[in-house]
Protein backbone atom coordinates (compact mmCIF):
# COMPACT_ATOMS: atom_id res chain seq x y z
CA UNK A 1 0.00 0.00 0.00
CA UNK A 2 0.87 3.60 -0.93
CA UNK A 3 2.76 5.10 2.63
CA UNK A 4 0.39 7.61 4.62
CA UNK A 5 0.18 10.83 4.79
CA UNK A 6 2.69 12.14 7.92
CA UNK A 7 0.84 13.20 10.90
CA UNK A 8 1.16 16.43 12.14
CA UNK A 9 0.66 15.71 16.25
CA UNK A 10 0.08 11.94 17.74
CA UNK A 11 -3.66 13.15 18.38
CA UNK A 12 -4.34 14.33 14.99
CA UNK A 13 -5.94 12.57 12.07
CA UNK A 14 -3.26 13.89 9.87
CA UNK A 15 -5.87 13.82 7.30
CA UNK A 16 -7.41 17.25 6.52
CA UNK A 17 -6.73 20.91 8.38
CA UNK A 18 -10.11 21.04 9.59
CA UNK A 19 -11.12 18.43 11.80
CA UNK A 20 -14.35 18.60 14.21
CA UNK A 21 -17.09 16.81 16.16
CA UNK A 22 -20.14 17.44 18.01
CA UNK A 23 -21.00 16.15 21.70
CA UNK A 24 -23.88 15.11 21.69
CA UNK A 25 -24.63 13.38 18.66
CA UNK A 26 -28.09 13.46 18.47
CA UNK A 27 -30.36 16.13 19.11
CA UNK A 28 -34.13 17.12 19.18
CA UNK A 29 -34.69 20.07 15.82
CA UNK A 30 -34.69 23.29 17.80
CA UNK A 31 -31.18 22.76 19.60
CA UNK A 32 -28.48 24.79 19.34
CA UNK A 33 -25.55 21.94 18.04
CA UNK A 34 -22.47 22.91 19.62
CA UNK A 35 -19.36 21.98 16.95
CA UNK A 36 -15.96 21.38 18.58
CA UNK A 37 -12.92 22.03 16.21
CA UNK A 38 -9.43 22.58 15.65
CA UNK A 39 -8.13 23.94 12.32
CA UNK A 40 -4.70 24.49 10.87
CA UNK A 41 -6.87 26.96 8.00
CA UNK A 42 -6.51 30.51 8.60
CA UNK A 43 -10.52 30.07 8.08
CA UNK A 44 -13.41 28.02 6.96
CA UNK A 45 -16.44 27.67 5.69
CA UNK A 46 -18.87 25.10 7.08
CA UNK A 47 -22.24 23.92 5.31
CA UNK A 48 -24.71 21.19 6.78
CA UNK A 49 -26.88 19.20 5.00
CA UNK A 50 -29.74 16.30 5.82
CA UNK A 51 -28.51 13.84 3.98
CA UNK A 52 -31.34 11.06 2.40
CA UNK A 53 -32.56 10.45 -1.62
CA UNK A 54 -31.29 14.37 -1.83
CA UNK A 55 -28.35 16.57 -0.34
CA UNK A 56 -30.64 19.52 1.52
CA UNK A 57 -28.18 21.98 2.56
CA UNK A 58 -30.13 23.76 6.01
CA UNK A 59 -27.21 25.97 6.80
CA UNK A 60 -24.27 27.98 5.79
CA UNK A 61 -21.53 30.03 7.60
CA UNK A 62 -18.54 31.67 6.19
CA UNK A 63 -15.21 32.75 7.97
CA UNK A 64 -14.62 31.00 11.13
CA UNK A 65 -11.51 30.84 12.76
CA UNK A 66 -10.65 28.56 15.31
CA UNK A 67 -7.10 27.56 16.26
CA UNK A 68 -4.92 24.73 16.38
CA UNK A 69 -5.01 22.61 18.71
CA UNK A 70 -1.59 21.52 20.10
CA UNK A 71 -0.94 18.99 22.76
CA UNK A 72 0.78 21.96 24.81
CA UNK A 73 -2.29 23.62 24.96
CA UNK A 74 -4.56 20.57 26.25
CA UNK A 75 -2.23 19.02 28.26
CA UNK A 76 -1.70 15.25 28.25
CA UNK A 77 -3.68 14.09 25.15
CA UNK A 78 -1.50 10.93 24.62
CA UNK A 79 -5.08 9.04 25.09
CA UNK A 80 -7.51 11.15 24.00
CA UNK A 81 -8.88 8.22 21.55
CA UNK A 82 -10.29 7.07 25.15
CA UNK A 83 -11.20 10.39 27.37
CA UNK A 84 -11.75 12.28 24.12
CA UNK A 85 -10.22 16.11 23.02
CA UNK A 86 -12.09 18.96 24.98
CA UNK A 87 -11.53 20.89 22.30
CA UNK A 88 -13.41 24.54 22.73
CA UNK A 89 -16.79 24.83 20.66
CA UNK A 90 -15.60 26.56 17.14
CA UNK A 91 -19.43 27.38 16.43
CA UNK A 92 -22.90 26.44 16.74
CA UNK A 93 -25.45 25.16 14.45
CA UNK A 94 -28.91 26.66 15.07
CA UNK A 95 -31.29 23.77 14.47
CA UNK A 96 -34.97 25.06 14.03
CA UNK A 97 -38.00 23.17 14.92
CA UNK A 98 -38.77 22.53 11.24
CA UNK A 99 -35.70 20.31 10.37
CA UNK A 100 -36.76 17.06 10.03
CA UNK A 101 -35.16 13.92 11.54
CA UNK A 102 -32.48 12.96 9.94
CA UNK A 103 -28.51 12.70 9.50
CA UNK A 104 -27.24 15.74 9.62
CA UNK A 105 -23.78 15.76 7.50
CA UNK A 106 -20.96 19.11 8.26
CA UNK A 107 -18.95 19.80 5.97
CA UNK A 108 -16.10 22.13 6.49
CA UNK A 109 -13.98 23.88 3.84
CA UNK A 110 -10.95 25.50 4.04
CA UNK A 111 -10.84 29.15 2.98
CA UNK A 112 -6.88 30.62 2.54
CA UNK A 113 -3.45 28.65 3.77
CA UNK A 114 -2.96 27.44 6.86
CA UNK A 115 0.20 26.16 8.91
CA UNK A 116 0.13 23.06 7.01
CA UNK A 117 -0.53 24.35 3.96
CA UNK A 118 1.98 27.03 4.03
CA UNK A 119 4.91 24.17 4.88
CA UNK A 120 4.26 22.64 1.39
CA UNK A 121 3.09 19.09 2.19
CA UNK A 122 -0.69 20.01 1.53
CA UNK A 123 -2.52 17.16 -0.65
CA UNK A 124 -6.21 18.55 -2.04
CA UNK A 125 -8.27 16.42 0.01
CA UNK A 126 -6.72 18.05 3.34
CA UNK A 127 -8.86 21.20 2.75
CA UNK A 128 -12.13 19.59 3.28
CA UNK A 129 -13.11 18.22 7.04
CA UNK A 130 -16.53 16.75 8.29
CA UNK A 131 -18.46 15.53 10.98
CA UNK A 132 -22.20 14.84 11.69
CA UNK A 133 -24.91 15.29 13.94
CA UNK A 134 -28.75 13.45 14.57
CA UNK A 135 -31.94 14.58 15.11
CA UNK A 136 -33.79 12.39 16.59
CA UNK A 137 -37.53 12.18 16.51
CA UNK A 138 -39.69 14.31 19.39
CA UNK A 139 -41.87 11.20 21.14
CA UNK A 140 -45.33 10.73 20.31
CA UNK A 141 -47.17 8.80 17.39
CA UNK A 142 -45.76 9.03 13.90
CA UNK A 143 -46.03 7.85 10.97
CA UNK A 144 -42.62 6.76 10.42
CA UNK A 145 -40.02 3.64 11.21
CA UNK A 146 -37.17 4.29 13.04
CA UNK A 147 -33.57 4.11 12.14
CA UNK A 148 -30.88 4.00 14.71
CA UNK A 149 -27.65 4.34 13.35
CA UNK A 150 -24.83 1.68 14.49
CA UNK A 151 -22.58 4.88 16.00
CA UNK A 152 -20.97 2.80 18.64
CA UNK A 153 -19.67 0.72 16.10
CA UNK A 154 -18.56 3.57 14.16
CA UNK A 155 -16.52 4.21 17.30
CA UNK A 156 -15.07 0.82 17.61
CA UNK A 157 -13.49 1.42 14.45
CA UNK A 158 -12.71 4.81 14.25
CA UNK A 159 -8.98 4.97 15.49
CA UNK A 160 -8.40 8.87 15.54
CA UNK A 161 -5.62 9.75 18.18
CA UNK A 162 -4.09 6.37 17.56
CA UNK A 163 -6.05 3.65 19.04
CA UNK A 164 -9.40 2.23 18.59
CA UNK A 165 -11.01 -1.38 19.74
CA UNK A 166 -8.73 -3.49 17.33
CA UNK A 167 -5.55 -1.84 18.35
CA UNK A 168 -5.12 -1.76 21.93
CA UNK A 169 -7.91 0.35 23.24
CA UNK A 170 -11.02 -0.79 25.46
CA UNK A 171 -12.25 2.40 26.08
CA UNK A 172 -13.08 4.71 23.18
CA UNK A 173 -14.40 8.53 23.35
CA UNK A 174 -17.44 9.56 20.77
CA UNK A 175 -16.02 13.39 22.01
CA UNK A 176 -13.43 12.82 19.29
CA UNK A 177 -13.79 13.54 15.12
CA UNK A 178 -13.73 10.20 12.94
CA UNK A 179 -11.34 9.56 10.67
CA UNK A 180 -11.71 10.24 7.23
CA UNK A 181 -14.04 8.22 5.29
CA UNK A 182 -16.72 7.05 7.71
CA UNK A 183 -19.10 9.49 6.78
CA UNK A 184 -18.43 10.07 2.53
CA UNK A 185 -16.05 8.45 0.03
CA UNK A 186 -16.21 9.00 -3.43
CA UNK A 187 -16.80 5.93 -5.91
CA UNK A 188 -13.04 4.83 -7.57
CA UNK A 189 -11.68 6.89 -11.20
CA UNK A 190 -9.59 4.08 -11.53
CA UNK A 191 -10.83 1.87 -14.92
CA UNK A 192 -8.83 -0.65 -13.27
CA UNK A 193 -11.19 -1.47 -9.79
CA UNK A 194 -14.83 -2.74 -10.32
CA UNK A 195 -17.24 0.13 -11.52
CA UNK A 196 -18.60 2.42 -8.74
CA UNK A 197 -16.24 0.97 -6.55
CA UNK A 198 -16.05 2.98 -3.19
CA UNK A 199 -14.45 0.82 -0.61
CA UNK A 200 -16.79 -1.96 -0.33
CA UNK A 201 -15.46 -4.72 2.33
CA UNK A 202 -16.76 -7.50 0.73
CA UNK A 203 -15.01 -9.52 -1.94
CA UNK A 204 -16.91 -9.02 -5.08
CA UNK A 205 -14.05 -9.77 -7.62
CA UNK A 206 -13.42 -12.96 -6.66
CA UNK A 207 -9.91 -12.08 -5.11
CA UNK A 208 -10.08 -13.31 -1.57
CA UNK A 209 -6.73 -10.94 -0.81
CA UNK A 210 -9.06 -7.89 -1.36
CA UNK A 211 -6.62 -6.04 -3.57
CA UNK A 212 -9.08 -4.14 -5.06
CA UNK A 213 -9.79 -2.78 -1.73
CA UNK A 214 -6.30 -2.18 -0.88
CA UNK A 215 -6.03 -0.34 -3.74
CA UNK A 216 -8.59 1.95 -3.22
CA UNK A 217 -7.56 2.42 -0.05
CA UNK A 218 -3.72 3.04 -1.04
CA UNK A 219 -4.29 5.77 -3.74
CA UNK A 220 -7.21 7.53 -1.53
CA UNK A 221 -5.06 7.63 1.76
CA UNK A 222 -8.33 6.10 3.26
CA UNK A 223 -7.68 4.35 7.00
CA UNK A 224 -7.72 0.89 7.30
CA UNK A 225 -11.22 0.22 8.84
CA UNK A 226 -13.44 2.81 7.35
CA UNK A 227 -15.15 0.12 4.73
CA UNK A 228 -16.43 -1.95 8.38
CA UNK A 229 -18.61 0.96 9.69
CA UNK A 230 -19.68 4.22 9.33
CA UNK A 231 -22.69 6.43 7.62
CA UNK A 232 -21.02 5.80 3.85
CA UNK A 233 -21.59 1.79 3.86
CA UNK A 234 -25.15 0.63 4.40
CA UNK A 235 -27.65 3.18 6.52
CA UNK A 236 -26.20 6.16 3.92
CA UNK A 237 -27.60 3.42 1.02
CA UNK A 238 -31.00 2.02 2.92
CA UNK A 239 -32.01 5.76 3.81
CA UNK A 240 -31.74 6.96 0.32
CA UNK A 241 -33.58 3.71 -1.16
CA UNK A 242 -36.64 4.60 1.28
CA UNK A 243 -37.04 7.91 0.64
CA UNK A 244 -36.94 7.32 -2.85
CA UNK A 245 -39.73 4.98 -2.63
CA UNK A 246 -41.43 7.76 -0.98
CA UNK A 247 -40.54 6.13 2.93
CA UNK A 248 -39.60 8.61 5.19
CA UNK A 249 -37.19 7.17 7.80
CA UNK A 250 -36.49 8.98 11.59
CA UNK A 251 -33.16 8.82 12.59
CA UNK A 252 -31.17 8.23 16.03
CA UNK A 253 -27.97 7.08 17.45
CA UNK A 254 -27.43 3.65 19.36
CA UNK A 255 -27.28 5.83 22.45
CA UNK A 256 -30.57 6.85 22.03
CA UNK A 257 -31.72 3.55 23.07
CA UNK A 258 -29.40 4.00 26.49
CA UNK A 259 -30.09 7.47 27.15
CA UNK A 260 -33.73 8.59 25.20
CA UNK A 261 -35.81 5.27 24.81
CA UNK A 262 -38.39 7.71 24.70
CA UNK A 263 -37.25 7.71 20.67
CA UNK A 264 -39.17 4.32 20.43
CA UNK A 265 -42.40 6.06 21.82
CA UNK A 266 -44.78 6.03 18.86
CA UNK A 267 -42.29 4.53 16.14
CA UNK A 268 -44.60 2.68 13.88
CA UNK A 269 -41.25 -0.03 13.96
CA UNK A 270 -37.50 -0.08 14.77
CA UNK A 271 -34.69 -0.33 12.03
CA UNK A 272 -31.16 -1.55 12.46
CA UNK A 273 -29.35 -1.31 9.21
CA UNK A 274 -25.34 -2.59 8.02
CA UNK A 275 -23.27 -3.67 11.11
CA UNK A 276 -24.77 -2.97 14.38
CA UNK A 277 -22.46 -4.70 16.08
CA UNK A 278 -21.61 -3.34 19.60
CA UNK A 279 -25.00 -3.15 22.28
CA UNK A 280 -25.21 -1.72 25.90
CA UNK A 281 -27.16 -3.93 28.90
CA UNK A 282 -29.75 -1.03 28.62
CA UNK A 283 -30.04 -0.97 24.93
CA UNK A 284 -31.00 -4.16 24.67
CA UNK A 285 -33.60 -3.81 28.03
CA UNK A 286 -35.40 -0.94 25.73
CA UNK A 287 -35.71 -2.88 22.76
CA UNK A 288 -36.60 -6.39 24.40
CA UNK A 289 -38.89 -4.49 26.42
CA UNK A 290 -40.37 -2.44 23.20
CA UNK A 291 -40.98 -5.87 20.97
CA UNK A 292 -42.66 -7.74 23.74
CA UNK A 293 -45.31 -4.57 24.44
CA UNK A 294 -46.00 -4.92 20.64
CA UNK A 295 -43.42 -3.35 18.57
CA UNK A 296 -41.95 -4.58 15.56
CA UNK A 297 -38.10 -4.92 14.70
CA UNK A 298 -36.34 -5.20 11.23
CA UNK A 299 -32.55 -6.06 11.32
CA UNK A 300 -30.92 -5.42 7.93
CA UNK A 301 -27.79 -6.08 9.67
CA UNK A 302 -24.77 -8.59 10.50
CA UNK A 303 -23.17 -9.35 13.13
CA UNK A 304 -25.33 -7.90 15.20
CA UNK A 305 -25.34 -7.12 19.10
CA UNK A 306 -22.11 -9.55 19.28
CA UNK A 307 -20.51 -7.36 21.72
CA UNK A 308 -21.58 -6.07 25.14
CA UNK A 309 -20.55 -2.35 26.14
CA UNK A 310 -21.13 -0.14 29.03
CA UNK A 311 -20.99 3.70 28.46
CA UNK A 312 -19.15 5.84 30.72
CA UNK A 313 -18.77 9.32 31.60
CA UNK A 314 -22.35 10.40 31.00
CA UNK A 315 -22.11 8.69 27.44
CA UNK A 316 -19.00 10.30 25.92
CA UNK A 317 -16.85 7.35 26.24
CA UNK A 318 -17.42 3.60 25.26
CA UNK A 319 -15.98 0.29 27.11
CA UNK A 320 -15.69 -2.88 25.28
CA UNK A 321 -12.67 -5.23 26.51
CA UNK A 322 -13.94 -7.64 23.49
CA UNK A 323 -12.34 -11.43 23.47
CA UNK A 324 -9.75 -10.30 26.32
CA UNK A 325 -12.98 -9.59 28.92
CA UNK A 326 -12.46 -12.76 30.91
CA UNK A 327 -9.54 -11.48 31.87
CA UNK A 328 -9.04 -7.80 32.18
CA UNK A 329 -12.32 -7.16 32.56
CA UNK A 330 -13.31 -6.59 36.25
CA UNK A 331 -16.55 -5.28 36.78
CA UNK A 332 -17.71 -7.37 39.83
CA UNK A 333 -21.05 -8.45 38.24
CA UNK A 334 -19.85 -10.65 35.58
CA UNK A 335 -22.82 -11.10 33.20
CA UNK A 336 -21.68 -7.24 32.50
CA UNK A 337 -18.34 -7.76 31.18
CA UNK A 338 -17.92 -6.49 28.13
CA UNK A 339 -17.13 -9.55 26.13
CA UNK A 340 -19.06 -11.46 23.49
CA UNK A 341 -22.53 -12.00 24.66
CA UNK A 342 -22.86 -15.21 24.19
CA UNK A 343 -20.21 -16.06 26.42
CA UNK A 344 -21.37 -18.24 28.78
CA UNK A 345 -20.54 -15.92 32.06
CA UNK A 346 -22.78 -12.98 30.42
CA UNK A 347 -25.66 -15.71 30.12
CA UNK A 348 -27.53 -13.85 27.39
CA UNK A 349 -26.54 -14.70 24.43
CA UNK A 350 -28.12 -12.02 21.29
CA UNK A 351 -29.70 -14.11 19.58
CA UNK A 352 -32.59 -14.25 22.49
CA UNK A 353 -33.35 -10.76 21.50
CA UNK A 354 -32.11 -10.96 17.82
CA UNK A 355 -32.85 -14.10 16.47
CA UNK A 356 -29.60 -15.02 15.44
CA UNK A 357 -25.91 -15.15 16.05
CA UNK A 358 -22.61 -14.48 14.55
CA UNK A 359 -21.39 -17.35 16.28
CA UNK A 360 -23.39 -19.99 13.91
CA UNK A 361 -22.67 -17.58 11.03
CA UNK A 362 -19.67 -15.89 10.44
CA UNK A 363 -18.19 -14.50 7.05
CA UNK A 364 -19.09 -14.57 3.17
CA UNK A 365 -16.89 -13.64 0.72
CA UNK A 366 -14.22 -12.60 3.00
CA UNK A 367 -10.41 -13.71 2.95
CA UNK A 368 -10.68 -17.34 2.32
CA UNK A 369 -14.18 -17.97 4.22
CA UNK A 370 -16.34 -18.90 1.84
CA UNK A 371 -14.72 -17.14 -1.02
CA UNK A 372 -16.06 -18.39 -3.85
CA UNK A 373 -19.45 -17.96 -2.50
CA UNK A 374 -22.18 -16.18 -5.06
CA UNK A 375 -23.47 -14.04 -2.07
CA UNK A 376 -27.12 -15.43 -2.32
CA UNK A 377 -29.82 -16.46 -0.24
CA UNK A 378 -30.92 -19.95 -1.14
CA UNK A 379 -35.16 -19.80 -0.73
CA UNK A 380 -36.85 -22.58 1.28
CA UNK A 381 -39.77 -21.14 2.03
CA UNK A 382 -41.41 -19.27 -0.61
CA UNK A 383 -44.89 -18.82 1.20
CA UNK A 384 -43.64 -16.55 3.85
CA UNK A 385 -45.23 -13.00 4.24
CA UNK A 386 -41.95 -11.36 3.46
CA UNK A 387 -41.35 -12.76 0.15
CA UNK A 388 -44.94 -12.07 -0.91
CA UNK A 389 -45.04 -10.88 -4.59
CA UNK A 390 -41.38 -11.64 -5.33
CA UNK A 391 -42.04 -14.71 -6.83
CA UNK A 392 -39.91 -16.72 -5.78
CA UNK A 393 -40.28 -20.71 -5.39
CA UNK A 394 -37.90 -22.86 -3.05
CA UNK A 395 -34.47 -23.00 -4.55
CA UNK A 396 -33.94 -19.74 -5.97
CA UNK A 397 -30.92 -17.49 -5.39
CA UNK A 398 -32.18 -14.01 -3.90
CA UNK A 399 -29.51 -11.30 -4.63
CA UNK A 400 -27.68 -12.58 -7.51
CA UNK A 401 -24.84 -9.87 -8.71
CA UNK A 402 -25.62 -7.60 -5.78
CA UNK A 403 -23.74 -9.98 -2.94
CA UNK A 404 -26.32 -9.26 -0.52
CA UNK A 405 -24.93 -11.85 1.79
CA UNK A 406 -21.63 -10.66 2.39
CA UNK A 407 -18.94 -9.61 4.76
CA UNK A 408 -20.31 -11.00 8.16
CA UNK A 409 -23.72 -12.65 8.64
CA UNK A 410 -25.32 -14.21 11.83
CA UNK A 411 -27.42 -17.80 11.86
CA UNK A 412 -28.53 -19.99 14.20
CA UNK A 413 -27.98 -24.17 14.92
CA UNK A 414 -29.79 -25.77 12.33
CA UNK A 415 -31.21 -29.29 11.81
CA UNK A 416 -32.93 -30.33 8.35
CA UNK A 417 -36.60 -31.27 9.32
CA UNK A 418 -39.00 -32.62 6.14
CA UNK A 419 -36.22 -31.10 3.69
CA UNK A 420 -36.34 -27.34 5.51
CA UNK A 421 -33.92 -26.27 7.58
CA UNK A 422 -35.10 -25.02 11.62
CA UNK A 423 -33.76 -24.19 14.91
CA UNK A 424 -32.64 -26.73 16.86
CA UNK A 425 -32.71 -23.73 19.70
CA UNK A 426 -29.34 -25.15 21.76
CA UNK A 427 -27.91 -22.25 21.10
CA UNK A 428 -30.43 -19.71 22.52
CA UNK A 429 -32.51 -19.28 19.28
CA UNK A 430 -36.35 -18.95 19.79
CA UNK A 431 -37.99 -21.94 18.93
CA UNK A 432 -40.64 -20.09 17.02
CA UNK A 433 -37.77 -18.95 14.77
CA UNK A 434 -38.71 -19.43 10.76
CA UNK A 435 -36.09 -20.02 8.84
CA UNK A 436 -36.91 -18.53 4.97
CA UNK A 437 -33.63 -18.90 3.62
CA UNK A 438 -30.09 -19.56 4.19
CA UNK A 439 -26.60 -19.02 3.01
CA UNK A 440 -23.29 -21.15 3.67
CA UNK A 441 -21.07 -19.13 6.33
CA UNK A 442 -17.84 -19.49 7.84
CA UNK A 443 -15.81 -18.00 11.21
CA UNK A 444 -12.72 -17.46 10.04
CA UNK A 445 -9.79 -19.89 11.42
CA UNK A 446 -6.19 -18.51 11.82
CA UNK A 447 -3.90 -21.28 13.47
CA UNK A 448 -0.03 -21.93 12.84
CA UNK A 449 -0.86 -23.56 9.73
CA UNK A 450 -3.19 -21.41 8.03
CA UNK A 451 -4.72 -17.66 8.03
CA UNK A 452 -8.24 -17.42 6.63
CA UNK A 453 -8.34 -13.62 7.26
CA UNK A 454 -6.97 -11.10 4.46
CA UNK A 455 -4.00 -10.00 5.82
CA UNK A 456 -3.95 -7.26 4.70
CA UNK A 457 -7.61 -6.03 6.05
CA UNK A 458 -7.25 -8.08 9.98
CA UNK A 459 -5.98 -6.12 13.05
CA UNK A 460 -3.67 -9.32 13.70
CA UNK A 461 -3.29 -12.67 12.05
CA UNK A 462 -1.62 -13.94 14.98
CA UNK A 463 -3.75 -17.37 16.42
CA UNK A 464 -6.37 -17.89 17.52
CA UNK A 465 -9.23 -16.63 14.88
CA UNK A 466 -12.91 -15.98 15.37
CA UNK A 467 -13.53 -19.84 14.57
CA UNK A 468 -11.42 -21.28 17.28
CA UNK A 469 -11.37 -18.52 20.05
CA UNK A 470 -15.28 -18.80 20.07
CA UNK A 471 -15.42 -22.35 20.18
CA UNK A 472 -13.44 -21.96 22.98
CA UNK A 473 -15.63 -19.33 24.63
CA UNK A 474 -18.38 -21.72 23.88
CA UNK A 475 -17.49 -24.57 24.79
CA UNK A 476 -14.37 -24.26 27.35
CA UNK A 477 -11.78 -25.52 25.09
CA UNK A 478 -11.10 -25.24 20.63
CA UNK A 479 -10.53 -28.96 20.80
CA UNK A 480 -11.43 -30.37 17.28
CA UNK A 481 -14.72 -31.94 18.14
CA UNK A 482 -15.34 -28.41 19.67
CA UNK A 483 -14.45 -26.58 16.55
CA UNK A 484 -16.44 -28.85 14.15
CA UNK A 485 -20.11 -27.70 16.27
CA UNK A 486 -19.48 -25.10 14.62
CA UNK A 487 -17.07 -24.46 11.98
CA UNK A 488 -19.83 -24.86 9.04
CA UNK A 489 -21.81 -22.08 9.75
CA UNK A 490 -25.05 -20.34 7.94
CA UNK A 491 -26.05 -17.14 7.31
CA UNK A 492 -29.91 -17.25 7.47
CA UNK A 493 -33.13 -14.87 6.97
CA UNK A 494 -35.44 -15.50 9.08
CA UNK A 495 -38.34 -14.30 11.56
CA UNK A 496 -39.53 -15.28 15.17
CA UNK A 497 -42.65 -14.08 17.54
CA UNK A 498 -41.33 -11.99 20.90
CA UNK A 499 -43.97 -11.10 23.04
CA UNK A 500 -46.73 -9.30 20.91
CA UNK A 501 -43.99 -8.42 18.72
CA UNK A 502 -42.06 -9.73 16.33
CA UNK A 503 -38.73 -9.20 14.94
CA UNK A 504 -37.50 -9.74 11.43
CA UNK A 505 -33.56 -10.51 10.35
CA UNK A 506 -31.81 -10.74 7.07
CA UNK A 507 -28.68 -11.85 9.21
CA UNK A 508 -26.40 -10.11 6.56
CA UNK A 509 -24.31 -6.91 6.79
CA UNK A 510 -24.49 -6.38 3.03
CA UNK A 511 -28.22 -6.01 2.63
CA UNK A 512 -28.69 -2.52 1.80
CA UNK A 513 -26.61 -3.12 -1.00
CA UNK A 514 -29.16 -4.58 -2.88
CA UNK A 515 -30.87 -1.29 -2.53
CA UNK A 516 -28.06 0.73 -4.14
CA UNK A 517 -28.21 2.55 -6.59
CA UNK A 518 -32.36 3.55 -5.52
CA UNK A 519 -33.31 3.94 -8.37
CA UNK A 520 -32.23 0.44 -9.75
CA UNK A 521 -32.14 -1.82 -6.99
CA UNK A 522 -32.33 -5.51 -7.11
CA UNK A 523 -36.63 -6.58 -7.77
CA UNK A 524 -37.22 -9.63 -4.82
CA UNK A 525 -34.53 -7.24 -2.33
CA UNK A 526 -36.79 -4.39 -2.72
CA UNK A 527 -40.20 -6.50 -2.61
CA UNK A 528 -38.88 -7.59 0.49
CA UNK A 529 -37.81 -4.99 2.20
CA UNK A 530 -41.18 -3.03 1.06
CA UNK A 531 -43.49 -6.02 2.73
CA UNK A 532 -41.07 -5.85 5.99
CA UNK A 533 -41.79 -2.11 6.03
CA UNK A 534 -45.71 -2.10 5.70
CA UNK A 535 -45.59 -5.11 8.05
CA UNK A 536 -43.54 -2.50 10.67
CA UNK A 537 -46.03 0.39 9.56
CA UNK A 538 -49.26 -1.77 9.96
CA UNK A 539 -50.16 -1.52 6.25
CA UNK A 540 -50.75 -5.06 5.19
CA UNK A 541 -54.01 -6.17 5.04
CA UNK A 542 -53.32 -9.90 5.97
CA UNK A 543 -52.26 -8.53 9.36
CA UNK A 544 -55.47 -6.16 10.60
CA UNK A 545 -53.84 -6.16 14.15
CA UNK A 546 -50.53 -5.03 13.11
Amino acid sequence: MNPLPPRRHPHHTGWTDIEAYCWPLSHEAGDQVAVHCSSRADSFGVEVARIGIRHDVVWRQSGIRVADQHPEQLGDVDEAWAGGCDWPVGFVIPTERSWPSGFYYIRLIAEADGEANRSGDRQPERSVGDAFFVLRPRPGRRDNPLLVLATNTWNAYNQWGGRCLYSGARTVSFARPLERGYLHRPATADPTLPEGFDGRVANIDGDPEHRALQRYQADGHWPLWTGSAGWHNWERRFVAWAEHTGRPIDVAVNADLEFHPEVLDGATGLLSVGHDEYWSWAMRDTVDSWVEAGGHWAVFSGNTCFWQVRFTDEGRSMVCHRSSARRTDDVADRPRMTGSWSDPLVGRPENTTTGLSFTRGGYHRMGLAVAEGDGTYTIHRPDHWALSGTGLATGDRLGAERFIVAYEVDGCDLVTVDGRPQPTGVDGTPADLTVIATAPARLISITEERCEAPEALWASVDPPGDLESIAAMLFGDDRPEHIDRIAAGHAVLATFDQGKGDVFNAGTTDWAYGLDPPDDPDPSVAAITHNVLDRLAGHDARFPGL
